[in-house]
């Protein structure tokens, strides 16, 4: 019996946002994990959110960007 192709053709590697213990699980089993220490913005809550939304915007007016 011929063993499956790879699902992605190369080696498996991760890039994990927030949750330690998927990290570590994955990197028992030999997988390549990168990590980044992300949370919700406002700890979560959504009404705070949405005012730290409306501080960006206005931090916007006036400026240009070159895309």
């Amino acid at each position: 019996m011929t063993p499956p192709a790879p699902l992605l053709g190369s080696e498996t590697r991760v890039v994990n946002i927030g949750l330690a213990l998927f990290a570590e699980t994955l990197e028992t089993l030999g997988v390549a994990v990168v990590s980044v220490d992300w949370r919700p913005p406002a700890g979560g809550d959504p009404r705070l959110a949405a005012l730290l939304a409306r501080v960006g915007d206005d931090a916007d007016v006036g400026v240009s960007r070159s895309v």
